[in-house]
């Protein structure tokens, strides 16, 4: 499957590798009624995801087409498939964590995918956190809600299926060997009795848990995350290239906005401005973070959805076309705090 995967490091995903598969060994299992747990789609999230529930003690099965990152996960004894039927056929619950809609379509109804076969599946429960449009995730969930299972349990006469994308980033310190702490904010849409028995699972990948409401708020509410986001951003970096331009240093200006009226987490938890703040993208020539081709591509989920209900939202189409025109720069992935130099012309704070 076509599965484009953003690439991490090499060394860096070893150490971060070796740092989670020491922690999992001291790890004891806890209960669940999803204990074998597949997942799907090793990337830049999906590794780090799939690690926390190694160490929370769950059976994991996993599938990527990347089949070095595969390899450290079966020298490590986790069950490595060959494809997302086959991790279905030994899970009770499986995660997707995908690069776009039509990745996930693919590994749902595509040959060999979660659903082949059609009408009768072994998992109870199918969470997607990959970002995607709301109509999407509607659409799987019908065709998960049309299958039967294989065995019923308890209470779960059909399998379910939750859209549950995450938001938050990676946080990386060196001391000597990378390690790695993630964070993630869950927003769930779908059945709130599947999500109630799936929240063991939930936090175990993340911190916090929303319920958004029926199939497809959890992507709504993901998309609506990163588009105030972006223009949140756009505003700061904006304002910061504004403010050099009339001569004051972005540092005075960012101590400006964080004691008054125009604080955000733009200015003060993920400053675009190089030398103003310490770890964050904007510290490492914006390498890391959250790629701009990925912000333009939930922008134009963003338009896309707004069209559909017939809703007008100007800045989504202006930021959308600001990121566009980034990622034709050739700085697609760069992170999208990188608009401030890319695009507004902004200095680096000496």
């Amino acid at each position: 499957m076509a599965i484009c995967r953003a690439r991490v490091r090499a060394g860096a995903l070893l150490s971060l590798f070796r740092h989670y598969s020491e922690r999992a060994c001291s790890s004891s299992p806890i209960s669940s009624n999803f204990q074998n747990v597949g997942f799907i789609g090793l990337g830049n999230m999906g590794f780090r995801m799939a690690n926390n529930l190694i160490r929370a003690g769950f059976n994991l099965a996993v599938h990527d087409i990347n089949h070095g990152v595969m390899k450290m996960f079966s020298d490590m004894g986790i069950p490595a498939k060959d494809s997302p039927l086959d991790v279905a056929e030994s899970s009770d619950v499986v995660i997707t964590m995908l690069p776009s809609s039509s990745h996930v379509l693919d590994v749902y109804t595509g040959p060999n995918g979660l659903l082949h076969g059609g009408s009768i599946v072994r998992p109870l429960l199918f969470i997607d956190s990959s970002t995607i449009d709301p109509q999407t995730s509607r659409k799987l969930s019908a065709a998960v809600s049309q299958c039967a299972l294989k065995q019923e349990k308890d209470d779960w006469k059909k399998p379910v299926m939750l859209d549950a994308p995450v938001s938050g980033g990676v946080i990386a310190a060196e001391a000597g060997t990378l390690t790695f702490m993630v964070w993630y904010h869950v927003q769930v849409g779908g059945s709130q009795e599947a999500y109630l028995s799936a929240k063991p699972l939930f936090h175990s990948m993340g911190k916090n848990t929303i319920y958004c409401g029926g199939a497809g708020t959890g992507s709504a509410a993901k998309i609506c995350n990163n588009l105030a986001m972006a223009v949140s951003m756009l505003g700061v970096s904006e304002a910061l290239a504004l403010g050099q331009s009339l001569g004051i240093d972005a540092s005075t200006l960012t101590q400006v906005f964080n004691s008054s009226s125009a604080r955000c987490w733009s200015s003060d938890s993920y400053n675009p401005v190089p030398g103003v703040m310490e770890g964050v993208p904007a510290s490492r020539n914006y390498a890391g973070g959250f790629a701009s081709k990925l912000m333009s591509k939930d922008l134009n989920l963003a338009a896309a959805s707004a069209k559909d209900v017939g809703i007008e939202c100007p800045l989504t189409s202006q930021a959308g076309e600001i990121y566009e025109s980034v990622c034709k720069d050739g700085h697609e992935s760069e992170d999208f705090s990188c608009v401030f130099r890319h695009h507004y012309s902004g200095q680096d704070e000496l």
